[in-house]
């Protein structure tokens, strides 16, 4: 006698495998949920503490996460305690010629290390990658020391100069190079086309997700840095936003005035802030993307 096989529901079956694929979900949007809480919650306290009075700030003794009397006076003291304007505008022209120099340099480098045949090209280019292991605390010295024998200490040359290359930056630029077929250099030198038109018409354009991304990280890096401008200038005039903050602190008021120094930072951050939200997209794609596919 043929033994009989079990029914399958398979309405069940799909319903239960539904029910675990919501459960998971709901699982990993409240772990995603709490995460972005927690990273969030700092520029959230920030905000919050540039919108409290002197005052009332102070007179917390258990520290509120709301106010219900904002007062702008912060961000007026912020200006006019210190020129941050004039800190703003330097660190916009550093940033700015920093990274349009950066740009040519590491490109033109990243293109001869990809794309053109000379001697001693690999020797050369693991010395480069070499110079990574050097810790940055070590060429920040012979910066310092190359700079002043120069005489351009407190000036825009002093700043910039030391930034103007990356040893990293070539690498990333070099392995999107690398993959773009060889046929279009080929075909391109069949036509003629020299090498910096070659550069220009096709490599640059197939590889601008990964140039933006590179432009963008060296925008915020230029604009937060700190211990180089700090220790180039020492003339109020050539200060940067990094330097303005430590000022204020040191002139007494960013101790005691805790709000007006938040609305400060604030003001700094927010350039930073709406260039990420303007290329988010381009930075997620030239981070994804390895050149081009096929």
């Amino acid at each position: 006698m043929d033994k009989q096989s079990p029914k399958i529901d398979f309405q069940k079956v799909q319903k239960a495998g539904e029910h675990r694929k919501t459960l998971s979900k709901v699982i990993i949007y409240f772990f995603l949920t709490l995460w972005a809480l927690i990273v969030l919650f700092p520029f959230y306290w920030m905000v919050l503490t540039s919108f409290k009075s002197y005052a009332s700030y102070n007179a917390e003794v258990v520290p509120t996460f709301f106010t219900l009397s904002p007062t702008w006076e912060n961000y007026v003291n912020a200006f006019t305690t210190v020129p941050l304007g004039r800190y703003l505008l330097n660190t916009l022209i550093f940033t700015l010629a920093t990274t349009a120099i950066m740009i040519v340099v590491i490109t033109l480098a990243a293109y001869a290390f990809a794309r053109l045949s000379f001697r001693g090209k690999n020797a050369l280019f693991t010395l480069f990658l070499s110079l990574m292991m050097i810790p940055t605390e070590l060429v920040m010295i012979t910066n310092f020391a190359t700079i002043t024998n120069l005489e351009l200490r407190n000036t825009f040359w002093g700043l910039i100069l030391p930034s103007v290359t990356s040893v990293f930056y070539i690498y990333l630029l070099k392995e999107n190079f690398e993959q773009v077929p060889d046929e279009l250099y080929y075909a391109a030198k069949v036509d003629a086309t020299s090498d910096l038109k070659y550069l220009w018409k096709v490599m640059i354009p197939i590889c601008r997700p990964t140039i933006i991304t590179i432009i963008i990280l060296k925008i915020i890096e230029c604009w937060n840095s700190y211990v180089w401008p700090r220790l180039i200038t020492d003339d109020p005039t050539m200060y940067l936003v990094s330097n303005g903050i430590q000022e204020i602190r040191e002139n007494g008021f960013g101790r005691e005035n805790i709000p007006a120094m938040m609305a400060a930072v604030v003001v700094i951050s927010v350039p930073l802030i709406i260039l990420f939200l303007i290329f988010r997209k381009k930075i997620m794609s030239g981070v994804s993307r390895g050149g081009t596919k096929g």
